[in-house]
């Protein structure tokens, strides 16, 4: 049983110093974010250039391109910003590189068509073959690029107006190929979710990124709200279809050629945050998987290229790896109640958890809320709040990380899979309406065990008499259940309106906190609003064709009656595990605690009573430990033992009070208790995993999972029935 415990300590405190060298490479980022001269030096001259720059009529030739698919809520929005940039017309060319398969692409036509009338030099290149997703696209487009600079969109982003002229200026340097802009956003505020959103993307942005600008570290182009030189492109090999994370692998491969990248920290490109956590989770799983596979891709190329330096590598390293955070976590939020259940001595002093919990607080929340507090100031507090929220989310997601890593791992390539967006701007609108929302996955039953499993961890700590780590794993815990029940919450589904034109339409900004070029262009230019009668009658047309209310119901019954099934199902589960704990493992805990009480008892009666309620309550016969036992554990010897004691205790019993007899029967008797207390707590971890109890796990996991498998089947069918 010790080597057990060994082993698995041995396990918990490697984790742990791997994690706390990722920890550590924030110190490391967060110093070189506040003291990066190069990146300072060079925003302070780029006012001049840049208004020098802005009033040349040398201004080069620029290509805007934005990869859709199936963003018939935000494609109007982000269309409409890139034509209100003020660049001149013969100096832009927008290319709108559309792979959807529904009546976005109706929508985008018509738009484009309606611009192209008005001088815009704006196509509209569809694909009915997804080759390479985004990546795809993106090549696709370059072959009839005219820019000498590429600018990159996503769907749910909105430049401002300024943007090319005050972007462009930075290339003054030829040896600059990427500068990337710093994300906005728009509903920030909607939710905790997109609270957690924004502050984890800010963090990236105004540490990481800012640190990385301009110095030997390798920074990474973030896939949208950028401007790539061509020259660039072409020569670090183009856009690459082997992982889901385009952008991570040639700013890589550029990098190692020689270019540098810039990041400019006052220009703001707002966009929509997923506000279901479903789409949340989807986006960080294409992170998490894509990442991974760049590192099996250029990792190694990085390493071994002689002209780099040695920390330039190692962060290379951490950020292509960072991910193994995620499974590293689990692994160790599985271990450590194992370890207080087994008794193991974590420490040898009663002051080391509390010295272990503030370093843990010191190395991790203090840190960043430090860093917050000296990058927002006086707004500080709202973006602390904002961290705590992030807390939850990112213990919830490492599940849905995990399984991204090993997907990466042992399946390599996959579908890219978009995040879905609505147009959801304000808080209190709705998107569950809306088409493109996603169920759970298989992953929420994982979240949901490890939200049980932080629970059982919970009363172990307390049992165990180590209370202090209570709050910890707390937190943990309620970051697993929040993500587990958002992601069953979020998967319900309303029944479906018909789809008016005025969803499909940009709407107006009524607040004072957005600026992002759609409301504006609805005040500055009556005419730019879409109003021929032409597009009005396709938007018209292309909204009630695709309401699809009969198969959206179908879907909404079906699932919610999976979902009853589900929620029964898991119901049911959390019943039989307890009943198993109050009939077979409960009776033993109460005979350690009678075992207990029997060391401390001063007479032999007492101790009689006590040893008959210990003996009365543990199992007749039997060894629980499965994996090399011994006669330590064998109940039935434990009973025979208890037989002696009890006859001991009556012999004692017949001696003179106080007598030297009378007390050294009853200080042996006490000892002999001690012993087998000892042989009954090293049986009792493996009363929880008992070969019963392993395979009802087993059946019940098998269970969900065919319930899955039947949701899927009867997904098939509503797509066929949606097609017919």
């Amino acid at each position: 049983m010790l080597g057990i415990g060994a082993f698995l300590y041995v396990i918990f405190i490697s984790i742990t110093w791997i994690m706390t060298s990722y920890t550590l490479n924030f110190y490391y980022l967060s110093y070189q974010s506040l003291h990066n001269v190069k990146h300072e030096k060079y925003r302070s001259q780029r006012s001049k250039v840049s208004n020098g720059f802005s009033s040349s009529p040398f201004l080069p030739i620029v290509t805007i391109q934005l990869p859709l698919y199936n963003e018939k809520y935000v494609a109007i929005r982000i269309i409409n910003a890139v034509c209100q940039i003020d660049y001149p017309k013969e100096k832009l060319q927008i290319q709108v590189l559309d792979d959807s398969d529904d009546n976005t692409m109706e929508l985008i036509r018509s738009l484009v068509n309606d611009y192209n009338t008005r001088g815009f030099d704006i196509t509209h290149i569809h694909r009915t073959n997804r080759s390479g997703y985004k990546a795809g696209a993106l090549k696709a487009g370059m072959k009839s690029a005219k820019g000498e600079f590429v600018a990159i969109f996503d769907a749910d982003f909105i430049p401002p107006s300024y943007f090319l002229k005050r972007v462009i200026s930075n290339f003054v340097d030829a040896k600059v190929g990427l500068v990337q802009c710093r994300w906005g956003h728009i509903n920030e505020n909607y939710s905790m979710l997109t609270e957690a959103q924004a502050i984890s993307l800010d963090l990236h942005f105004l540490i990481e990124q800012k640190a990385k600008s301009l110095t030997h570290l390798f920074m990474n182009f973030n896939g949208t709200a950028g401007i790539w030189r061509t020259s660039c492109i072409g020569d670090a090999g183009g856009w690459h279809t082997s992982t889901l994370v385009e952008d991570l692998d040639l700013s890589y491969r550029a990098q190692m050629k020689g270019w540098k990248c810039l990041f400019l920290d006052d220009i703001v490109v707002k966009a929509e945050l997923p506000v279901q956590v479903n789409a949340a989770k989807r986006q960080q799983f294409r992170w998490a998987k894509g990442s991974m596979q760049v590192a099996l891709k250029l990792l190694l190329d990085v390493i071994l290229q002689k002209k780099l330096p040695v920390d330039t590598k190692i962060q290379a390293f951490i950020q292509l790896t960072r991910h193994l955070i995620h499974p590293l976590f689990l692994t160790q939020f599985l271990i450590f109640p194992m370890l207080l259940a087994l008794d193991y001595k974590l420490y040898n002093v009663g002051w080391a958890p509390v010295i272990g919990i503030l370093i843990y607080i010191i190395t991790g929340p203090a840190t960043y809320l430090y860093m917050i507090r000296k990058i927002w100031k006086k707004n500080w507090k709202s973006k602390a709040m904002q961290y705590l929220f992030l807390i939850f989310f990112a213990t919830g997601v490492s599940v849905n990380n995990t399984v991204a890593i090993f997907d990466a791992l042992l399946s390599g390539k996959s579908e890219f899979l978009r995040t879905p967006k609505f147009g959801i701007v304000r808080r209190g609108e709705d998107w569950k309406n809306k088409s493109y929302t996603l169920p759970f996955t298989k992953t929420t039953l994982l979240e949901i065990f490890f939200g049980l499993y932080g629970c059982i961890a919970i009363f172990i700590s307390i049992y165990s008499g180590n209370s202090i780590f209570v709050p910890i794993i707390v937190i943990q815990t309620i970051g697993f259940i929040y993500i587990g029940y958002l992601s069953i919450v979020h998967s319900t589904f309303k029944k479906k309106p018909n789809v008016k034109q005025q969803e499909l339409l940009p709407q107006k900004d009524t607040g004072d906190t957005l600026d992002y070029g759609v409301a504006n262009t609805v005040q500055r230019r009556k005419t730019d609003t879409l109003n021929t009668t032409a597009f009005a009658k396709t938007m018209v047309r292309t909204a009630y064709c695709g309401s699809d209310v009969g198969g959206n119901k179908m879907a909404s019954i079906y699932y919610r009656l999976v979902l009853i099934g589900i929620l029964g199902f898991i119901s049911f589960g959390a019943y039989m595990a307890y009943y198993g704990y109050q009939s077979a493992v409960y009776p033993v805990d109460k005979a350690i605690g009678y075992l207990s009480r029997a060391q401390t008892s001063q007479t032999p009666q007492m101790l009689i009573n006590y040893l008959k309620s210990a003996k009365e309550t543990l199992p007749e016969g039997g060894n629980p430990v499965w994996s090399f036992s011994t006669p330590r554990t064998d109940f039935e010897l434990i009973q025979n033992d208890l037989d002696a004691m009890i006859s001991r205790a009556n012999s004692a019993s017949l001696l003179e009070p106080n007598s030297a007899a009378y007390n050294t029967g009853l200080e042996d008797i006490h000892a002999s208790i001690k012993i087998l207390q000892t042989n009954v707590e090293e049986a009792m971890p493996y009363l929880y995993v008992s070969f019963t109890n392993i395979f009802l796990g087993i059946m019940w996991i098998s269970v969900i999972l065919i319930v899955f498998a039947l949701m899927k089947k009867g997904r098939a069918k509503f797509k066929e029935y949606e097609t017919a």
